[in-house]
């Protein structure tokens, strides 16, 4: 399978190389003498680019990374304990994690080698995880003494249930990819010399689909978690409208009708003409 063009790469930092291609952003962490822990210089960078992203209206989906052969090892211990206090520290991870999970376009988390502790909580901070069959996984903050971080102690809950959350957590088990996919911790596993072309794909999909819809639809699977009936349902009403005003909702009319893809821009719709089984209305400002 071809790889998909890339338009630029340019390293926002040393340790964290970011490329683009055809709306879809990639953040390789790159550190690979340590397996890509996470050291502070690695955090500030990760902070500046998640926001970059987010303020990026070229920017339709994003993909996270590692470099050669390994996702994240974790946040790096290597030094011991920094003499910085742990609340300035720990401020900094807090953001990263939430400019991760509340960027608006879809992310992916290609996941190769190990994810462990923070690692792991960053990659399920993303919409997709994507891992190879020899990939391995462990919240191992217990073996060192410590607690989770990363939104760990939100999200596994969620996504296993309480005790299957508290086996993970407090035995910090290293479990594969077939057990991480049985648990719905990993989306898809695939083979590790079809796992680029397969994201690559996958982004492209994403890429295709109309931009304000999949926004929407992803800040109400995130946010109505935690919501009541009443409260998710008028938060569909919102997002509903939202879509109403945009040109992609004739558009996918039209396409349907004439049996053709159709063609997103995630636009405004010329006021009055935003009308579903009319003819696609021209497109002006972006969202």
């Amino acid at each position: 399978m071809s790889e998909r063009p890339v338009d630029s790469i340019h390293a926002v930092h040393p340790v964290l190389v970011t490329s683009d291609a055809e709306g879809v952003r990639t953040l390789t962490l790159n550190r690979p003498h340590r397996k890509n822990a996470i050291d502070a210089e690695l955090w500030d960078a990760l902070r500046t680019a998640l926001s970059a992203a987010g303020s990026d209206r070229t920017v339709r989906a994003l993909v996270l990374t590692g470099a050669d052969g390994a996702f994240c090892s974790g946040a790096d211990i290597r030094n011991g304990v920094s003499t910085e206090h742990p609340l300035y520290r720990m401020r900094t991870l807090s953001e990263v994690t939430l400019l991760l999970h509340e960027l608006a376009v879809p992310t992916i988390a290609k996941v190769n080698g190990v994810a462990v502790g923070a690692g792991w909580n960053l990659a399920l901070g993303c919409d997709f995880v994507v891992a190879t069959p020899e990939t391995t996984f462990s919240q191992i903050f217990a073996r060192r003494a410590l607690s989770l971080d990363c939104g760990g102690s939100w999200l596994l809950p969620k996504l296993v249930g309480l005790q299957q959350a508290k086996r993970l957590v407090l035995l910090a088990e290293t479990i594969d990819a077939k057990e991480a996919r049985a648990l719905n911790l990993v989306t898809w596993v695939v083979g590790a010399d079809k796992i680029d072309g397969f994201v690559d794909d996958l982004a492209a999909r994403l890429v295709a689909g109309a931009p304000v819809a999949l926004v929407q639809n992803k800040a109400l699977l995130n946010e109505n978690a935690d919501r009541t009936l009443r409260e998710a349902l008028a938060g569909e009403a919102r997002a509903q409208a939202m879509n109403f005003a945009t040109a992609d909702v004739p558009e996918a009319y039209a396409a349907f009708v004439e049996k053709r893809p159709p063609r997103y821009t995630g636009r405004w719709a010329v006021p009055g003409t935003a009308v579903p089984g009319t003819a696609a209305p021209k497109a002006t400002e972006d969202m």
